[in-house]
């Protein structure tokens, strides 16, 4: 027992585990809102308070609203961590997340008129804050990871962000079916209970350690050599130096959005991979299935009901197996499971467009409801943990991976702001779709997921076991070679994952390295 309570004390004290259960809870405020505002957007009062019909475009622009707050909440804050760090930056992203999420819970409590302009406020302030910590968190966690664990520590904070999402669904559930969907406090009590996260996180948020990278960028390096040393023990010393080597070699250098976005530029390149990387995110239809859960299980015939609970228990499934994810994103590499995950995607969707049409049709086909119903929902459970494993944390990874220091911030902001305008654009046309389109929605997002997964093998470098420093220098060969497509750079070399040799000889291409070790080496040590 006494090793057991000296192994929590260890933990607790350890300042990799703090980060990545602090980012963890973070990034679960995302999770959250999207699984609470799935069945927001069905209880009665909600609807009657806003003024809005259930059907009225007005539902998709309250939740995608929210997105364009994300987008704007991506810059201001990214700026911000630059100029005063990246906790001064967490704290207050986190503030206003808990702000807008107050705005949201007094919205029509008590009145009527205005209730609805009220609503749109606090969801856009939530937006901002929320894109504040995707923006940031990502970076900051990333700069405190060991290269080989990069992956595992992003995966496990998106496995965080799916326990949200699980989470906010189950209360939503139990309020409404406890309280009926004409109760305020069905949709209310969901709203309010999410500020324990924020205030929480803000309490815990002193106890971090700062960037060393931003230490050094702000000329602190003693502050950074602390910070490294409380991070990593004895190899600090050897990261230190490391840093150094690398702030010397980037000083001097300012990276500005318009620099990013200039063809020509030497950012240019890792933009357009950070931008299609969320374009193509988007273009699972994942947005859609988080957000409108219940109403894709309804496609597939089943009862209002019965859907919740149907999506409830996909949600959980997807939780579970997230830990695949981070079991693998280190071992496979970032390219494997996109690849994969956009195969599995695919195929799902259009076998769930014929499992839709089915269900649409059945009494003209003299079957029974559920001959499309139950295959349609293991095709769908399957689906949403393919989008998991492959495509959920990776892509809000790897820019994290790809540029230097001076513009890695901006990085990540400008991934945050993409995800933000691609997802208000899904989650504003997904009622539409279902409207006209019904089942045949399915069949879009097969071919989106298929445009995804072709730009992924043409497109994107490999960038998992590599150093930041390396990964950079995939840009500065595909310039040299004058060509974007992987496999014309360097003979093919950025298309597969790097890996410790098994006999200490550097790193190898991954497949010469058993799975099971690989796998292994993500394993927890127990000692």
């Amino acid at each position: 027992m006494s090793l057991l309570v000296d192994h929590a004390k260890q933990v607790y004290n350890d300042k990799q585990t703090q980060v990545v259960l602090f980012s963890s809870t973070a990034i679960a405020l995302y999770g959250y809102d999207q699984g609470m505002m799935s069945l927001i957007n069905t209880n009665h009062d909600y609807l009657r308070t806003m003024g809005i019909g259930q059907d009225s475009a007005l539902v998709g622009i309250v939740v995608a609203v929210y997105y364009l707050g994300c987008a704007v909440g991506a810059v201001l804050f990214s700026k911000f961590a630059d100029s005063y760090g990246r906790k001064k930056s967490i704290f207050a992203s986190l503030a206003t997340a808990s702000l807008g999420n107050l705005i949201m819970f007094v919205s029509g409590l008590g009145f009527r008129q205005g209730a609805l302009a009220l609503m749109l406020i606090g969801r856009v302030v939530m937006g901002l804050g929320v894109g504040g910590i995707d923006s940031v968190i990502p970076t900051y966690s990333s700069e405190l990871a060991n290269d080989e664990a990069r992956g595992k520590a992003l995966a496990q904070e998106f496995q965080s962000n799916i326990f949200g999402l699980v989470m906010a669904f189950a209360i939503n559930l139990g309020v409404t079916v406890a309280l009926g969907k004409w109760s305020q406090w069905a949709w209310r009590l969901p709203i309010i209970i999410m500020q324990v996260y924020p205030v929480l996180l803000m309490i815990f948020v002193e106890r971090l350690p700062e960037s060393p990278r931003w230490f050094v960028y702000h000329g602190r390096e003693h502050d950074a050599q602390a910070a490294l040393n409380s991070i990593f023990g004895n190899d600090g010393d050897t990261k230190f130096d490391d840093l150094l080597d690398s702030h010397e070699k980037e000083k001097g250098q300012h990276v500005s959005y318009l620099n990013m976005i200039t063809p020509g530029h030497e950012q240019f390149h890792p933009t357009v991979i950070t931008v299609m990387g969320q374009i193509n995110q988007a273009l699972t239809g994942y947005g859609a299935v988080s957000v409108y859960g219940p109403q894709i299980f309804e496609l597939l015939g089943f009862g209002v009901r019965t859907s919740e609970y149907l999506t409830l228990a996909n949600y959980t499934s997807y939780f579970f197996l997230m830990t695949i994810a981070w079991l693998l994103i280190d071992a496979l590499g970032r390219r494997k499971l996109l690849l994969h995950g956009s195969i599995l995607l695919t195929t799902s969707f259009l076998l769930l467009t014929i499992f839709g049409g089915l269900a649409t049709n059945y009494p003209k086909l003299h079957i029974s409801p559920l001959v499309p119903a139950i295959p349609g929902t293991l095709v769908l459970f399957i689906a949403t943990g393919a989008f998991g494993i492959g495509w959920l944390s990776t892509v809000w990874l790897i820019p994290t991976e790809i540029y230097p220091t001076t513009a890695r911030a901006q990085g990540t902001a400008i991934s945050v702001i993409i995800w933000g305008l691609a997802n208000f654009a899904i989650t504003f046309l997904t009622p539409v779709m279902f409207t006209y389109l019904s089942y045949l929605i399915f069949l879009v997002f097969a071919a989106t997921n298929a445009i995804a997964g072709l730009w992924t093998w043409v497109y994107l470098p490999e960038s998992g076991g590599r150093s930041f420093e390396e990964n950079q220098q995939f840009f500065k060969d595909a310039k040299e070679a004058g060509t974007w497509r992987v496999r014309k750079v360097n003979g093919g070399e950025y298309t597969i994952m790097k890996y410790p040799d098994e006999n200490g000889e550097g790193l190898v291409d991954a497949e010469r390295v058993p799975l099971l070790r690989r796998v292994g080496d993500q394993l927890p040590s127990v000692e």
